[in-house]
């Protein structure tokens, strides 16, 4: 059993750290699955409430981004963490995943976790603003605590979590966000009040971070997935093949986020093929 080395800045061009909020399941999962197949040495800081199912994504990371031996992990009393290297401790080849569990509506859960990742990884370079939750009811229907609780799971933390990191990206002069709004968060509908209204709001939060985060080398995008294989059409009697894969929502951060240094996609639109349900 071995213990994962403290990091002390942030990881080189070919080892980034990734941190995605909401990488529990679904699209937050996907994410983290594609990264760790496909950036070699990625550093994987994995954030939502449920520490069990965190620590089952880090292990399909592992998994994903090792060479097929036998993983060698280990789990601290404060997060769960994993590792898995080809048997040499090399850098150039180590896949780390590390769970922290996070409730990034909160302010002070927040502070607590960017203590945490900065003592486990140093500085993030790339964030995921992934985080978020749906409950829909009509205007006059909708209570003003559900109403609340839209606006922080999906608005208030993508501004915490994003405030807690940005600051290690402007002083190196280099880092990529990415934003999750929603097609909701393009086109209103019915019964959407609290969560089309939170998704709007990603929308514009998004637009000020590109304005103010440019000229110090930050990228940001804000990412617009249409119906989605996820937890959250979970029963909604839509058959699978009527939505987009998770697979294919993560392959496009990933593929974002190689771009080189002198582009950005500011936005972009995903759409199952048929339309929007």
């Amino acid at each position: 059993m071995t213990t994962p080395r403290r990091a002390t800045k942030s990881a080189g061009k070919n080892q980034p750290v990734v941190l995605i909020t909401g990488a529990s399941q679904g699209i937050g999962a996907a994410i983290a699955l594609t990264f760790a197949q496909e950036i070699p040495g990625v550093r994987l800081a994995l954030v939502a409430r449920n520490r069990a199912k965190l620590q089952a994504v880090a292990k399909a990371c592992l998994a994903a981004g090792g060479t097929g031996l036998p993983p060698r992990e280990s789990h601290s009393a404060s997060l769960g963490s994993s590792r898995r290297t080809t048997g040499r401790e090399t850098r150039a080849t180590t896949v780390e995943a590390h769970a922290f569990a996070c409730d990034v509506s909160n302010e002070r859960s927040v502070t607590a976790l960017a203590k945490a990742v900065t003592a486990r990884f140093g500085a993030v370079d790339v964030l995921i603003n992934n985080a978020g939750s749906f409950a829909g009811a009509p205007l006059t229907g909708m209570s003003v605590a559900t109403f609340d609780q839209m606006i922080a799971a999906n608005l208030r933390s993508v501004f915490l979590v994003t405030r807690a990191f940005v600051g290690g990206m402007k002083a190196r002069r280099r880092g990529d966000i990415f934003n999750m709004s929603s097609i909701a968060g393009r086109i209103a509908y019915p019964g959407g009040a609290g969560y089309s209204a939170a998704k709007f709001g990603v929308s514009g939060l998004s637009q000020v971070m590109r304005a103010e985060l440019r000229e110090h080398g930050v990228r940001v995008c804000c990412v617009y997935p249409g119906a989605t294989v996820s937890p959250s059409w979970a029963g909604s009697g839509v058959p699978e093949e009527r939505m987009m894969p998770t697979e294919d929502v993560a392959r496009a951060f990933l593929d974002i986020y190689r771009l080189s240094r002198r582009t950005v996609v500011e936005e972009i639109v995903l759409r199952p093929q048929l339309g929007d349900l």
